[in-house]
């Protein structure tokens, strides 16, 4: 359908009317708002988290330290962009967008970095989700978890980091273990919530298969025989879970895919173990998952001799 002359003059209006208000528009921000004078300063905190490691109070503070608070000064003389460099040097603050407005203000708006575990040990810090070292905030602590002892920078952000969040996102493990410990030679002990063991997991080498193997131990044995049986449960053996009772002789769990082997002296194969001597085994008992319930206390206690 053809548009008639008026329709025509019409759209010619309004694409004209468009272009000028544009160019107007530019006009405005490059050489008018030049002048005005900024008579105030938002700052917006944009995170959804409760915990506010840094306020717009502190931020105000920051940027007057070195004297880029904008209120006051005129458009032309304040640098958006280095308010934005100032901000993110401050390591509670992950991203910082400065901008003008046509009322006089200059909004501030700023991310903080989120914690995913606290370090607390010679000295205390958090590292947050991007792998990076975090500094304890003086006004607030976040609610995550805790790692204490001798824990290397390094550590904190790689391999302990993976661990953490392999914790984190298996919904067992995260229910299961209430702290992690740094020994003074870097090994690797846990506290679980239920029982009264300490488990030694040693390095961060492999820990998902030593954990895999923990859990079939917690599943088809302890649920029978009790949690607190054992002082310390030993993950570093390829295969082999070492429990200890204090007074006794360590007994020595073998897990393969589909059994559970118990052995009532402290035996791990030479090949597969990542330390100590080893002897050959006094009895074993084979446990198929299948009679996993039929496991009693008689069956798991080591022997005593004559």
């Amino acid at each position: 359908m053809k548009l008639s002359v008026f329709n025509k003059i019409l759209v010619m209006l309004s694409i004209v009317l468009v272009f000028v208000y544009a160019g107007f528009m530019v006009w405005e921000s490059s050489g008018t708002d030049r002048n005005v004078i900024c008579v105030g300063m938002d700052v917006r905190l944009l995170d959804d988290s409760k915990v506010r490691f840094i306020s717009a109070t502190e931020i105000a503070k920051i940027l007057d330290a070195k004297g880029l608070n904008p209120i006051g000064s005129k458009y032309k003389k304040i640098s958006t962009e280095a308010i934005e460099r100032e901000l993110l040097r401050n390591e509670l603050i992950r991203t910082a967008e400065c901008y003008k407005t046509i009322s006089g203000k200059v909004i501030v708006e700023v991310t903080q970095r989120t914690p995913k575990f606290l370090i607390a040990g010679n000295e205390s810090y958090y590292v947050d989700t991007d792998r990076k070292l975090m500094p304890v905030s003086l006004n607030y602590a976040a609610y995550v978890p805790v790692v204490t002892g001798r824990v290397l920078h390094k550590m904190a952000t790689t391999e302990l980091f993976d661990f953490v969040d392999f914790l984190e996102k298996d919904t067992f493990w995260n229910a299961q273990i209430e702290q992690i410990f740094i020994r003074d030679d870097l090994k690797v002990e846990l506290i679980p919530r239920v029982g009264n063991a300490v488990i030694l997991l040693g390095t961060f080498a492999n820990f998902e298969k030593k954990l895999r193997n923990l859990r079939e131990l917690y599943t088809q044995g302890f649920n029978v025989v009790g949690w607190n049986r054992y002082d310390k449960i030993d993950l570093q053996y390829d295969g082999q879970i070492v429990g200890t009772i204090t007074g006794t002789k360590p007994i020595v769990v073998v897990v393969k895919p589909d059994t559970v082997s118990v052995k009532d002296s402290a035996t791990v194969n030479e090949k597969t173990a990542l330390k100590t001597e080893t002897t050959a085994p006094k009895q074993e008992i084979v446990m198929p998952k299948k009679e996993a319930n039929t496991l009693n206390k008689e069956k798991i206690a080591p022997k005593k001799k004559a």
